[in-house]
Order: structure tokens, then C-alpha cells, then sequence
């Protein structure tokens, strides 16, 4: 089902009626010949269905969700009401609003939300979900990839609903408070936070606070990066592990508590009542949580889990893993391609594997009773880390040396201290008591934090790791599957796409230039590393290259490396016989004359009027329609790739441009 969804992601034209039509016939027909069809043909007819399901749960799931984006850049009054809170990578505190009212642009084409960051302090402003707000802002369509086959951001918008991202420098004015019964979780997850930070202080009570609630607003960027190089992120994201030991604790608690009271032991099945209120709870933190694909996967295995208990069947086995799959694939497609769906799963199905094969051996036969819990707790970093690794360096372009170290140090803490401290200041809130078990939940937030900065400060705490293929994860996804499904020696061939998805790893090429989609930042593959032609300007797309380049340097660093000269606004560089220009910044446009006349490649952040014949340029009107753009060395020389090649629902309007021919001294036109 996964492979029929990538599939549907994979192709670059936006597929017809004809391919759903396909689709539905071979699910009907899949579906027929597995129940009544010949046994051997079984596993492959439901394999087909499967293929098609995932096919035509993307494209319903596409068209479902399909809402206006902005086709203009626009800059004025903006109304809406606040649905959610957060904070940017530069810090700063960010809303997302609905209910979008925009000056002198008709309903029908206003975005059904947009988000904005608040540039500057607004120490007036208390933003709560339901709030009805009214600012002045910069509006813009989300953007797509940096560079070509980059992270497309616009896509993730799309199935968000997210039509227009952008800022405010103006004070952001309350309308009107929220409604009466308007967005009851939302508020009630801010009112949590609220009361929590209230007695907890600093980072340590906005870890706490967003560990347990999900709104992480409070969290600044230091510390989330301090986590991210220690590998304790997962701790900050509400998934599977802290859901678990949410749940676990509530079973424990009704379980042995009720067996404390002979009248209901007696009478009652205290596993069956405990099991029924732990999945309440677990329904109830899942809404409270936001309910991402980490979290609905964690909660989905755990309906599941408490379901077998209720039924007096084994739990913990791979089809509760593959039911949780199937639902997140038919309702959430689009997580497939995200990091945290590849993550969650890897690392539940490798635990489940790994500690079944050790069942029965070392984890219950060899080892005395005093030691497993730490046996239990460095093989499931071990086991977790391991599997989470690839899909980790693949996404986010680094290993964390010390993970291991780090996990070992803090996990304990987080299921022991934090997590049941959350529960317990819960149950003792309408008594006035819940200062003390949110005090023991700071203390073990203070420890975690304290951890996280110092692996991060260690010398070659992260690796960074360069951007794979793109067939990398597939081929190491499918090897894995195929290892841990077959039995006996034929499982070993699983091994193969193993080692090729890390053979092609390694054997990954970057571009010779990467042109941002602006034109006023540029990137030189040089031998010690990308040379970028700004130290400032354009943030975002220069961490992206050089993360993407496995480069752990800053922006002002790589514009410091030899590879450019020149003034600020005229950067000429080289690439092999080509040689190149850079122009930006005033008077940009006159000096594009003189610099085509040497038959340089001449790269313009403003729109040439008029364009000089035989000119090699690339300026800010191609830019706006190709996307940023990449230089790859190709067959009888340097070839243009753009970012702007499929046309899907959420790629935005077409426009026609003409790219220089690097081949030649004519200018041929790429596509229309």
C-alpha cells in the first residue's frame, strides 16, 4: 500500500480520471481473486489491491484537502482567527490563523489558512486559540523545494491547508475573544501549558510542558537544537514512546490499585477495567497532543494493543504494527513521505523484531532478574537508534555520535519521573496539590536539558552526513522488510538492496551550482566545501545546500572560502571553461550588458528589460518561473536542471521561460 502511494507522489504530471478508474478495477479485482481465487495466486492478488488502494487513498486524500493558495505577493490587512501557536527557526513566535479575511481578494480565492511571524516583541499581546486578530502583514505563497528534488515545503502546505505563509512588523490587535465552546482542545491544551509554566520556570517547564501537551511555543530554538544534536528530540515529540508511558502508567495504576480492594478484586477483572480507562486516557492525550502521524500511529498500536487485552489475545506482534500502517496510509497518505512516519515505524517494527528473537534466550534465560530492566533499556536505544538511523541522516543530514549515551541518561527519566509526575499533577489539580509532582516533573525536565547541552557541546557530537539518493531509502526500506518477513536462508537476499541502497550512498553527486529562487544567493561546489556568494540573505536556503552537502559550516563560513571574487554586488566565479556573474544589489541591471558581452553565464536578482541578444542570463522573471536552479555536469557539457518540472495540485501556476544553453552560444528555449 506504501509503494502504491509513493507511487502516486512519484509521477510528475497530476493523474487523470483514467488511472483511478484503473485503479478501482484492479482493488475490485485484487480483492475478488484473493478471497475466491487459486491459493497461489492469493498473496499476489492482494498485493495489486494493495497497490491500487494506496493509489486512490493519495488522490482522494489530494482532492480532499485541495484549498486556494495565494498566486500574488500581497501586503495589507489580514483577519483571522488563531488555531494554533508555535515558533519559527529564527525564534520567533508564529500564528496560524483560519476563518482568513484578506483586503480586496474574494472569498473563494483566500486562503483557508495562513501563518504569520511576529517580527519584534508584542509584550501586549496574550495569543490564545479562538482569538479573533486582525495585523498588517506580508503574505506570499509557502515555497517549494530549495533546490531541485529538495524537501518540498509547498507540498506539506498543501495537505495542511496552508495557503499563504509571511510576516508582520505591526502590532497584532484582538477582535474579539474566543467563543464559548470554540476549539475546546486547543484551548484547553493552552490553558494546561499556562498553569504548568506557571510553576515550573525556564526551558526546563516548556520542555516539560510541550512533552506533555504539544505546544511547544514556549521551547526556544537553542534548546530545541541542543536536543536535536544529542538525539533527544523524540523526547520533545509526542510519540510512541510517550504515549506508552503515559498508558502504561494509567494501567498500572488501576490495575494494582483496584487489586488493593478485595470487595472489587474479587468481582471484577481489574486488567479488563484498567485496560478500558488507559485507552480513554490515550484517546484523550492523543487529542490533546495535536494528533500527529507519530502520535495517531503510537495511539493507533495501543487501541490495538488494549483491544487484545480486552479480547485475551497477544498484543505486541507485527500485525498490530501493519493495522496501524494500513489506517495512517488510507486517512494520512502524505505522512509516508515525512520523516516522522519512516521513524516511528522503523523503530517500533525493529523492537518488536529484535526482542522477539531474543525472547526465550538471553532476555529471559540468562540474565538475573536485577539486571533486565537495564538489559531491557540500553537494547532498546541500541535497537531504536539503530533502525532510525538511515531514514534520521537521510531527512535531516547528520548522525549524533552520542545518542546512544544520551538516551541511556535520560529515557529512564522521562518514564519514570516526567511522564508519570504529568499524570499524578492531573489527578491532584482539583485538589490544589499538583505543585508538587509538576516540581519532581522540573526536576527531571532540568536533567534531560542539562544532558542535551552537554553531548551537543561535546567535540564531534554530530556527523554530518551528505543527502542520498533517491532511491536510497527505498531499496534500504525494502531490504529490511524483506529480512525480517522470510524465514530461513532465503532471507539473506534481502541483504542485497541492503548494501546497494549504502553502495549508492556513498557514490552520491551534488550540483556544480545551486542559484537560490531570488538569484541573490549562489552555490560553488569547490574542493573544501560550497562556497556561497553572501554571508547573509537567503538563511534558509544556504543551511538547506550545505546540510544537504553534509557540511556542518555556517553561512558566513562557506561565503569566506575561496571560490568567488569580486565586489558585493558583482560575484564572478568559474566552473571548469564557463565563467560566471552574479549581479545584485543597485545598478545591478546596467552591468548586465557589459558582462554578456564576454559570453559569461550571467545570473540577474532583478527582471532584465530589455534582454541583450545572445545573452546567457538567468534572471529574476526565468527564476520565478523555473524555482531555484541546479548545474549538473551532463553530456557534451553543463546542464540546467529546475525545481519547477511536475505539474501537481499543489505546484502553482505554469509559466513559460527560456534557460541559456550551456552547451553552446545560443540561447535555445527549455520549455514553454
Amino acid at each position: 500500500m506504501g509503494c502504491g502511494v509513493a507511487g502516486w507522489f512519484a509521477v510528475a504530471a497530476e493523474p487523470g480520471l483514467g488511472s483511478y478508474s484503473l485503479a478501482t478495477v484492479l482493488l475490485c479485482a485484487g480483492i475478488l481473486l484473493g478471497l475466491r481465487g487459486a491459493e497461489l495466486w492469493r498473496p499476489l492478488a492482494l498485493a495489486l489491491a494493495a497497490l491500487a488502494a494506496g493509489w486512490l487513498a493519495a488522490g482522494i486524500r489530494a482532492h480532499a484537502v485541495d484549498a486556494p493558495m495565494l498566486t500574488f505577493r500581497y501586503y495589507g490587512p489580514v483577519e483571522g482567527r488563531i488555531v494554533a501557536i508555535d515558533r519559527s527557526q529564527s525564534d520567533a513566535l508564529r500564528l496560524t490563523l483560519d476563518r482568513v479575511v484578506l483586503r480586496e481578494v474574494p472569498p473563494d480565492r483566500s486562503p483557508d489558512r495562513v501563518r504569520v511571524s511576529l517580527q519584534g516583541d508584542q509584550p501586549w499581546l496574550r495569543p490564545a486559540p479562538g482569538q479573533v486578530v486582525v495585523l498588517t502583514a506580508s503574505l506570499a505563497a509557502p515555497e517549494g523545494p530549495v533546490e531541485p528534488g529538495g524537501f518540498d515545503f509547498r507540498r506539506m502546505a498543501f495537505f495542511d491547508r496552508l495557503g499563504a505563509v509571511g510576516y508582520t512588523r505591526t502590532p497584532v490587535l484582538v477582535l474579539e475573544e474566543p467563543e464559548s465552546g470554540t476549539l475546546p482542545i486547543d484551548r484547553l491544551r493552552r490553558h494546561l501549558t499556562a498553569g504548568m509554566l506557571a510553576q515550573m520556570n525556564g526551558q526546563p517547564g516548556a520542555f516539560a510542558a510541550g512533552a506533555m501537551t504539544g505546544d511547544r511555543s514556549a521551547i526556544t530554538e537553542e534548546t530545541v537544537q541542543a536536543l536535536r544534536d544529542s538525539s533527544l528530540a523524540h523526547l520533545l515529540a509526542i510519540s510512541g514512546m510517550n504515549m506508552a508511558f503515559l498508558t502504561a502508567f494509567v494501567f498500572a495504576l488501576f490495575r494494582y490499585g483496584l487489586a488493593l480492594v478485595p470487595f472489587v478484586a474479587l468481582r471484577v477483572n481489574t486488567k479488563k477495567v484498567a485496560a478500558v480507562v488507559s485507552l480513554g486516557v490515550a484517546a484523550f492525550y492523543l487529542l490533546l497532543s495535536g494528533a500527529n502521524v507519530a502520535t495517531e500511529r503510537a495511539f493507533i498500536m495501543i487501541a490495538v494493543f488494549l483491544g487484545a487485552v480486552l479480547l485475551d489475545r497477544r498484543a505486541l506482534t507485527l500485525r498490530s504494527v501493519a493495522v496501524a500502517g494500513v489506517i495512517l496510509l488510507a486517512t494520512k497518505p502524505e505522512s509516508l513521505l515525512e520523516p516522522g512516519f519512516q521513524m516511528s515505524f522503523a523503530a517500533t517494527i525493529a523492537l518488536i523484531v529484535g526482542f522477539a528473537a531474543l525472547d526465550g534466550s538471553i532476555y529471559r534465560q540468562k540474565l538475573p532478574r536485577w539486571a533486565m530492566p537495564v538489559f531491557t533499556l540500553v537494547l532498546s536505544s541500541v535497537i531504536g537508534g539503530f533502525a532510525t538511523a538511515p531514514y534520521a541522516a537521510a531527512h535531516f543530514n547528520r548522525f549524533t555520535d552520542y545518542g546512544l549515551l544520551a538516551n541511556v541518561m535520560t529515557v529512564p527519566v522521562m518514564g519514570a519521573v516526567i511522564m508519570p509526575a504529568g499524570a499524578v499533577a492531573a489527578l491532584l489539580a482539583p485538589l490544589g496539590l499538583a505543585w508538587l509532582p509538576l516540581w519532581v516533573m522540573e526536576q527531571g525536565a532540568r536533567w534531560i536539558l542539562f544532558v542535551a547541552h552537554w553531548i551537543a557541546g561535546l567535540e564531534g557530537s554530530v556527523t554530518a552526513i551528505p543527502e542520498p539518493g533517491p532511491w536510497v531509502l527505498p531499496l534500504l526500506t525494502m531490504g529490511a522488510i524483506w529480512i525480517i518477513l522470510w524465514r530461513e536462508r532465503i532471507r539473506w537476499l534481502g541483504l542485497m538492496p541492503v548494501v546497494l541502497a549504502f553502495g549508492l550512498w556513498t557514490q552520491a553527486e551534488r550540483p556544480l551550482l545551486l542559484v537560490s529562487g531570488d538569484g541573490k544567493l549562489i552555490g560553488l561546489a569547490s574542493p573544501d566545501g560550497r562556497v556561497l556568494s553572501a554571508p547573509r540573505g537567503g538563511g534558509f536556503a544556504a543551511e538547506s545546500w550545505l546540510e544537504n552537502d553534509g557540511d556542518l559550516a555556517g553561512q558566513t563560513l562557506a561565503a569566506a572560502r575561496e571560490g568567488f571574487t569580486g565586489p558585493r554586488g558583482e560575484r564572478w566565479f568559474q566552473i571548469g571553461d564557463l565563467s560566471g556573474v552574479v549581479l545584485s544589489g543597485k545598478g545591478a541591471a546596467a552591468a548586465v550588458g557589459p558582462a554578456c558581452a564576454t559570453g559569461s553565464l550571467v545570473i540577474l536578482a532583478e527582471v532584465a528589460d530589455p534582454v541583450p541578444e545572445n545573452c546567457r542570463l538567468i534572471d529574476a522573471k526565468t527564476l520565478r518561473a523555473t524555482g531555484p536552479l541546479a548545474i549538473w555536469p551532463g553530456e557534451g557539457g553543463l546542464q540546467i536542471v529546475v525545481t519547477k518540472q511536475a505539474k501537481r495540485l499543489w505546484s502553482g501556476p505554469r509559466r513559460a521561460y527560456d534557460l541559456p544553453d550551456l552547451r553552446s552560444d545560443a540561447t535555445a528555449p527549455v520549455d514553454q
